[in-house]
């Protein structure tokens, strides 16, 4: 079987890395992949929205399976592309269709489908230019401190958490009025702030049946202790200590569940992730988000923990038969810590010489922004390098993960030595 990764991160990494071991493999291309993906497979020269480019690829190269990453061509319609090509249309996609992403590229839209099929999540109301001034009247009847989500994808920047009324006014003035986050804070969803533990839970499905992949927690924020600013992630842990079996029962009965059947009952195809963002709220679990892709970091702590074959769990969501297929995850426990460049999320320079990676022995170091550049992996990118290691208990895969980070090396590097030590 030929796959062909759509996608350039570190997620993308890491499912080159599993992918590679399956037996059912023949050939794997990652387009555009990065310094680190080629060892698994070929990098292509191709923008992940390059849809002709890549159709022509898959054709010349006997593509039978087109695993998606990232969320920007999914929001754009790439599987609804191949569907539309009758040269084109056998090659598998594994991502939703246009319809389905908009569970992603529209907070509105999730929101509504939560409130349809009766999944818990925070009060919502949604406002745009033309009711502007309701929506500044309503913030007044909101409890403090309120949540403002740009409707449209904004590169994880689109969510701010207000602590005063002035502050949320003067944001979605700034959102709606002056275009803050461009087009995608045209429409902006204010929400109830829930209070308590994030978490992830991500779910395989062909539409019909669905595999519950490992949980896991993400660290957004920049610095120790849960500090600054919002990053895409500094680090991730699997499993979750907290997502007891009984809180897991209480999302897939409340939520996995209904939001499956939400997507049939509204004739929503669907094939590939669901990533769900919960809040532990005491107990009880809430939808912050969803995602139609795997996370990132996450997916670098999620993978390696999954015993079986990748290629044959994709093989059934694209022939429906998911359910048949063998699916066992491993006890042990996945600790992920991202090396990132100084002075990420702010500004940062790339191309610092990356060194003594192959000293890493006890971790697996999957490539985020790097390139190769005469012969040298070099910085491309704010997250540069995610370093997983896997281990029998949560405080030795914090050590190990830890120590391993700090020994590659690059000018400005940072990471984050705190990564899973709240959950000790």
């Amino acid at each position: 079987m030929n796959v062909l990764i759509v996608g350039s991160g570190g997620r993308e990494s890491a499912f080159a890395y599993k992918i590679s071991q399956s037996p059912k493999l023949t050939n794997l291309y990652i387009a555009p992949g990065n310094a680190g993906t080629g060892q698994y497979g070929t990098n292509v020269d191709l923008k992940v929205t390059d849809f002709e480019g890549i159709a022509a690829f898959a054709l010349a190269h006997a593509i039978s399976l087109v695993l998606v990453g990232p969320e920007e061509p999914l929001v754009k319609g790439i599987h609804d592309y191949f569907l539309s090509r009758e040269d084109i249309r056998h090659i598998a996609v594994i991502g939703p269709q246009q319809l389905g992403a908009q569970l992603e590229g529209s907070k509105d839209f999730s929101k509504e489908f939560m409130f349809r099929h009766q999944i818990p999540t925070a009060a919502y109301k949604s406002f745009d230019k033309s009711n502007l001034e309701e929506g500044l009247v309503y913030l007044e009847t909101q409890q403090l401190p309120i949540v403002l989500k740009a409707d449209g994808l904004a590169a994880g920047k689109g969510v701010l958490i207000c602590a005063t009324y002035e502050e949320a006014k003067a944001e979605l003035t700034a959102m709606i009025a002056e275009a803050k986050f461009g087009e995608a804070s045209s429409v902006v969803v204010i929400e109830e702030f829930l209070k308590g533990i994030e978490l992830s839970v991500f779910v395989l499905t062909d539409g019909d049946s669905y595999k519950i992949l490992p949980s896991a927690k993400d660290y957004k924020r920049i610095g120790e202790g849960d500090t600054g600013l919002n990053t895409g992630g500094m680090g991730s842990i699997s499993p979750v200590p907290f997502a007891d079996e009984a809180f897991l029962t209480k999302v897939e009965e409340r939520i996995i569940k209904p939001t499956v059947q939400g997507l049939k009952k509204d004739n929503i195809p669907y094939k590939g992730f669901i990533f769900i963002g919960l809040m532990n709220v005491e107990g009880e679990p809430y939808v912050i988000e969803y995602n139609v892709r795997m996370g990132d970091p996450e997916t670098e702590s999620v993978l390696p923990r999954i015993e079986s074959d990748l290629v044959d769990l994709l093989e059934g969501v694209a022939k429906g038969d998911l359910a048949s297929r063998s699916y066992t995850v491993s006890p042990k426990t996945a600790v992920t810590v991202m090396l990132v460049s100084g002075g990420y999320p702010g500004d940062y320079e790339n191309g610092k010489v990356i060194s003594n990676i192959e000293n890493v022995k006890e971790s697996i170091v999957f490539h985020a922004g790097t390139k190769e550049v005469n012969g040298e992996v070099v910085t491309a990118g704010g997250r540069v390098i995610a370093v997983t290691t896997l281990q029998d208990d949560l405080f030795s895969a914090l050590q190990q993960a830890t120590a391993d980070a700090g020994r590659i090396f690059f000018q400005g590097k940072y990471f984050r030595t705190d990564i899973g030590f709240d959950l000790i």
